[in-house]
């Protein structure tokens, strides 16, 4: 946590050709399923159907990173629960440690009493079903347009967790088993309730969609902003409140929260739980609620800590997870070529830790729909013209943020004592914390799957191959 975060595409070589997924295929893990509130079913580690879990330490110490999946959430078995934790601070492991095991148990019970709330306030008021007509004549802002009668309002979503992150961090800041002085953690945590997603974030990890775009290529769409000190909104509000805001000299893209008299503690992030030393001058706790309904062009999200976003782009993030061919295996690709990415831009200098949540949204394997079977791609790869690096670049800059995301797009004024000469003829906004830099991606690979039971056209032309050469299953193709 805390690391200058680097700029540079990560281009060294191809996703297929970093490692090979064999060799990371030791025993499947599905993690060990505890039962938690309401019956939810909770995991710490491993995979499940529809999702994959995998952290792994750095080179700092201890890993302070933290995940967990529960199923069945508040016992709903179309609720789902994903929460990612990035521990920072002398005792930042313990602090992320204790929000995953607290948060959705206190959040899962917020919840329950806003449903049984709203059924009240329902039956009280004798609307009963007719909350989908009063939604429509307000122009469908305040609701989540869905039929269910259980389903809360956006409204009540975003009090549900702003009151579930407050009471935590209030909790927090009275248990004297944990030293959260100068100590805190990120989260990043989505709740999918059916199609809905609702996504609370706290700090700089993020949750990234991926989506596909109108000729099938894969589309990145960043659902959360990475609450840096230098957004504008948070830095106002923090100098408002008598907290500093600057870069040192020695790293100036990397700006943190400083106490009123004392170059101290140096945050990197705006928001935070714990990091009590800071909470008098800007810091706060409330996470930035945002909603999203799922298409049928929408795949799956990636959860993750700063150790993956510092060092791949998201676009590189969401092509890796495609890449895998076990869905159980796409966290844990995601985690080793961030750590190879650390080591080729850092040489023999820090890695840092990484956790990441892969959900994925629908039954099927995106690789079947995504790499090797894009309409007969075994047989034809002219369409491949059309999914150039540049039409790629062009869409994630369009996508890479969602909407509810924009207005954080500002970056405040540095301070003159800490801008560089080589900086000061720059634009402030040329690089922004929501990484609309320009992007540089690889030459990927496509693989041939042997589909001639699925496509009758291929198995013609298999048949004519034989009489010439052995067809192998799986065949590797340059692009």
């Amino acid at each position: 946590m805390g690391a200058c975060c680097s700029k540079e595409p990560y281009s060294d070589g191809v996703v297929e050709d970093a490692m090979k997924e064999k060799e990371l295929e030791e025993e499947e893990e599905e993690g060990d399923v505890i039962v938690g509130d309401y019956g939810a079913r909770m995991r710490f580690y491993g995979a499940s159907k529809y999702t994959s879990m995998y952290t792994q330490q750095g080179r700092k110490g201890i890993n302070q990173d933290a995940m967990t999946v529960w199923e069945e959430f508040t016992g709903d078995k179309d609720m789902l629960f994903c929460g990612v934790f990035d521990g920072h601070g002398p005792y930042g492991h313990k602090v992320a440690r204790h929000i995953r095991d607290t948060l959705p148990s206190r959040l899962s019970r917020e919840i329950k009493t806003s449903q049984n709330n709203s059924f009240k306030s329902r039956d009280a008021d004798g609307k009963g079903d007719n909350r989908d007509e009063v939604n429509k004549n307000k122009g469908g802002k305040d609701g989540l347009d869905d039929d269910d009668s259980s389903s809360l309002l956006l409204s009540s979503w975003e009090a549900t967790f702003t009151k579930s992150f407050k009471e935590m961090d209030e909790e927090l800041s009275l248990d004297a088993s944990i030293d959260s002085f100068c100590s805190g953690t990120t989260a990043v945590t989505i709740v999918k309730e059916g199609n809905k997603l609702i996504i609370a974030n706290l700090g700089d990890s993020r949750a990234v969609l991926c989506s596909k775009g109108p000729k099938n290529q894969l589309i990145p769409i960043q659902l959360t902003v990475d609450l840096k000190p230098n957004i504008a909104s948070e830095a106002e509000r923090i100098k408002n409140s008598n907290g500093r805001v600057f870069a040192l000299e020695k790293e100036p893209e990397l700006f943190r929260i400083w106490m009123p008299d004392e170059d101290c503690p140096g945050l990197a992030m705006a928001r935070a739980f714990g990091d009590f030393c800071l909470k008098d001058y800007g810091l706060i706790s409330t996470p930035e609620v945002s909603y999203r309904r799922v298409t049928d062009k929408d795949e799956f999200v990636v959860l993750a800590t700063d150790g993956v976003w510092d060092v791949l782009t998201n676009y590189e993030v969401i092509k890796i997870v495609a890449s895998a061919r076990k869905r159980s295996m796409a966290a844990k690709l995601v985690v080793k070529h961030a750590a190879r990415a650390w080591r080729s831009k850092f040489p023999g200098g820090k890695v840092d830790d990484s956790a990441v949540i892969c959900l994925f949204l629908k039954n099927r394997t995106l690789l079947t729909r995504s790499f090797s079977e894009v309409t007969q791609l075994s047989v034809n790869h002219s369409e491949l013209e059309g999914y150039s690096d540049v039409s790629l670049a062009k869409f994630e800059t369009y996508s890479e943020v969602s909407r509810a995301s924009h207005n954080h797009s500002e970056i405040a004024a540095v301070p003159d004592r800490f801008r560089s000469k080589k900086q000061e003829g720059s634009s402030e906004n040329a690089n922004t914390d929501l990484n609309l830099e320009e992007y540089v991606f690889p030459h990927f690979r496509l693989e041939k799957v042997n589909s001639s039971g699925k496509f009758p056209r291929l198995r013609k032309v298999l048949s004519r191959r034989k009489s010439t050469r052995a067809y192998k299953g799986v065949e590797t193709v340059e692009v």
